[in-house]
């Protein structure tokens, strides 16, 4: 089943034939929404297989981007899939004839607030460098229970859980959308202003794709335009971009003790500084995945409920609920007093040092590294959590890197280099010599720090391999 459509809200933009730029996931989607509201639109892609696909699935009109490129003419506008630069030259042509280019999130959101699939819906958007996931399951969590008090029903969705079209069509009806939004998603949006909106953190990446980090915070920032925003404040960067807003309504998150109107820690509890009087929360203990990633993530899903009125035990209990997706700092394996934990989503340094704060006391950690680097430094993450490090284990692409910044920085620990181009017995290989420098109450960490397409075919198989091994190695 799905939701009742009232095709005449559709707006005008997308009357006039809408083209779609890529067939992939995101592009499909959008298509096939497309479709059953019955808008005329085609689809460009070079991928041969991906425009049979289209055809099949959404009944679209497929072409190349050279053939469509003659006809750009016939289009109003061009709904790009995220991963397509603003460099692509289809969308360069699109721009300078003065078609208007969005995104499929974008275009969700305008149908929504349109009122195509009833009254539009409460957005609730999660942005920044990482932890962006944990954070929405969380705060899906904590507006489902919170539906118990007002009806509403939530779902995660965007880049976790569904696609924001599936939402929207959904039945029984979803009414709050807890968005995972990317970079690239929010740089092809400009009526896009949800309801509440968070910036947890800002670090470099995906700066081939947008040109420069200032860019790419520019795009991240967006979200700071909502009506109630949620802004990581221990964040330079973050917290520069929130005060450049001028706005004095921006509720805060911190670790330390909060300042009026912010979230912060006090005696091992979730607190909210309202007008000089500290509000309690939530526990701040007992909050998966452990350590000090996981309690931001949790202060930050905290906050954005806050804004939208959610009493105090509903932010507990869904806060006490949600637990970890796979490969997201949860434990995978414990034996002879050693937790094995699998961070493998930690594929650049700034999420790496999320992973490693809190791992352990000094010497405690043994830390599996590597992968592609993309540019990165690591001497800082190095530098900052080097006294945690009984032995390190490296493998990837970038192996040479790592190893050099280790050298310099923390001569003194142990560091195995697995030279192996197999993907498997590259992990095998760290994963026994960690097994054999652990000792009981230690930890092993998987926290690659790099991205892991040099060797496997996406981070998931990169901890799943961690896991299977340590159940070898670690009996």
């Amino acid at each position: 089943m799905t939701a009742q459509i009232n095709t005449a809200a559709i707006p005008a933009e997308l009357r006039g034939g809408v083209l779609v730029a890529g067939a992939g996931v995101s592009g499909l989607g959008a298509a096939k929404l497309l479709r059953t509201l019955g808008v005329s639109f085609a689809v460009a892609d070079d991928n041969p297989a991906n425009r049979a696909r289209a055809k099949e699935e959404a009944g679209a009109a497929a072409f190349s981007t050279a053939e469509v490129a003659e006809r750009l003419a016939e289009f109003g506008i061009v709904v790009t899939s995220p991963g397509w630069r603003p460099d692509s030259p289809l969308l360069l042509a699109a721009r300078e004839t003065g078609i208007d280019v969005i995104g499929d999130v974008e275009l969700c959101f305008r149908l929504d607030r349109a009122g195509v699939f009833g009254a539009p819906r409460i957005w609730l958007v999660v942005t920044g460098t990482n932890g962006k996931t944990t954070t929405t399951g969380m705060l899906a969590a904590i507006m489902d229970e919170s539906s118990k008090d007002t009806g509403l029903r939530a779902q995660a969705c965007g880049n976790i859980g569904v696609a924001v079209s599936d939402a929207l069509v959904a039945s029984p009806r979803v009414d709050v959308l807890v968005a995972e939004l990317s970079s690239f998603q929010l740089h092809w949006s400009s009526q896009l202003v949800p309801d509440a909106g968070v910036l947890l953190n800002l670090a470099d990446d995906h700066i081939d794709w947008h040109g420069s980090f200032t860019a790419y915070a520019q795009a991240k920032a967006k979200v700071l335009a909502a009506p109630s925003t949620v802004a990581g404040v221990d964040d330079a960067e973050v917290a520069r971009l929130a005060q450049l807003t001028g706005r004095d309504d921006i509720v805060g998150f911190t670790l330390g003790e909060p300042s009026i109107s912010e979230l912060g820690v006090v005696g091992g509890r979730i607190v909210f500084n309202r007008g000089g009087v500290l509000e309690d929360i939530a526990s701040a203990d007992g909050i998966e995945p452990a350590g000090v990633a996981g309690v931001l993530d949790a202060l930050a899903a905290a906050a954005v409920a806050v804004t939208q009125g959610v009493e105090p035990q509903r932010i507990q209990d869904g806060l006490s609920g949600y637990r970890v997706e796979g490969h997201r700092g949860a434990v995978v394996h414990s034996a002879n007093g050693v937790d094995w934990i699998d961070n493998s989503k930690a594929t650049n340094p700034h999420a790496a040092d999320s992973a490693l704060a809190g791992a352990g006391a000094p010497g405690t950690v043994v830390w599996v590294a590597g992968g592609q680097l993309k540019g990165a430094s690591v001497d800082q993450l190095i530098a900052d959590h080097g006294q945690l490090f009984r032995a390190v284990a490296l493998l990837g692409v970038d192996r040479g890197l790592f190893h050099d910044a280790l050298r310099r920085l923390v001569p003194d620990v142990p560091v195995f280099v697995s030279e192996s181009t197999d993907p498997e017995g590259a992990m095998d290989e760290c994963v026994r010599f960690a097994a054999e420098n652990a000792r009981p109450g230690d930890t092993v960490v998987l926290a690659p720090a790099a991205a892991s397409l040099d060797m496997f075919s996406g981070m998931s198989a990169r901890g799943d391999a961690f896991a299977a091994a340590a159940v070898r190695h670690c009996v």
